[in-house]
């Protein structure tokens, strides 16, 4: 394993645990306020180990906030790239499967999803649907690139189908459920899982993105693209607000996609 990938896969290891363990990472509750000691400077900047990462606008500790931020946009992306992938690919085998017009159907809308762009439909969505929380907010990513696993389980059973140990099965009266579940979706498996390392990237810098404009998770919450959208506020006198957030979403998609392109390569060569 190339050095670059290791140093990736040990930060995006780093950023799961953080995420997992943030509840008892954290050293101050996001909600804490100290408005005596707004803007304090991270450490490297001349500020005090109190509060390493420095504190925000309301003297609230970044390190505690940046630490839930990556609890929440990893909870997000990793639940909307799941979900995706499991919507996807139960269509791509229901379209392979059923033919005809459901073939045509499903089609329709995969072109329909590629057309449209992401932000567009997840603002109209926002906008429409009351009471928009997390959950919601969750759901909706989970629409995010479903178009490119229902492509690729389409293909690989459609290649399936015509191998001779799945004609077998199909002459020995094998129900078509069993067959593209336990016999067609493990071929399928590698290049899926691929395709989910290189679509959790994208789903982050969605989730961010829209975050970013202050549609997504609201305070007292907060995730990766709210810091940064809050940071920018505050870019000249106190930088560290919009620039630790978004270097930690640059070297998170940066090591997930280092990772992505190397799993491909290592399928591509099996």
């Amino acid at each position: 394993m190339p050095f670059l990938i290791k140093t990736s896969v040990i930060f995006t290891l780093l950023l799961v645990i953080c995420a997992f363990f943030a509840r008892w990472l954290m050293p101050y509750d996001i909600a804490t306020t100290d408005l005596l000691n707004r803007f304090a400077p991270p450490v490297l900047m001349g500020g005090d180990w109190t509060h390493p990462l420095g504190t925000d606008n309301l003297g609230r500790d970044v390190l505690s906030l940046l630490l839930r931020a990556v609890q929440v946009s990893f909870l997000i992306a990793f639940v909307g790239t799941i979900g995706g992938a499991i919507i996807g690919t139960a269509l791509g085998l229901i379209a392979a499967w059923a033919g005809g017009i459901v073939d045509d159907a499903i089609g329709v809308l995969v072109d329909f999803q590629a057309t449209m762009p992401f932000l567009v439909l997840a603002l109209a969505l926002l906008a429409v649907l009351p009471d928009a929380n997390m959950g919601l907010f969750i759901v909706i990513m989970c629409i995010y690139g479903w178009e490119r696993y229902t492509r690729l389980a389409r293909s690989v059973a459609l290649s399936a189908k015509e191998a001779t140990f799945v004609q077998a099965l199909t002459v020995t009266g094998t129900p078509a459920w069993r067959i593209y579940l336990l016999h067609i979706l493990p071929n399928a498996m590698g290049i899926l899982l691929v395709n989910m390392s290189l679509n959790f990237p994208a789903t982050i810098l969605a989730e961010t993105s829209l975050n970013f404009l202050g549609i997504g998770i609201q305070p007292p919450d907060t995730s990766l693209g709210v810091l940064m959208g809050q940071g920018r506020n505050h870019i000249y006198n106190a930088p560290w607000l919009a620039l630790i957030p978004g270097f930690i979403i640059l070297l998170a998609t940066l090591s997930v996609s280092l990772i992505g392109d190397w799993l491909r390569d290592r399928v591509d060569q099996a």
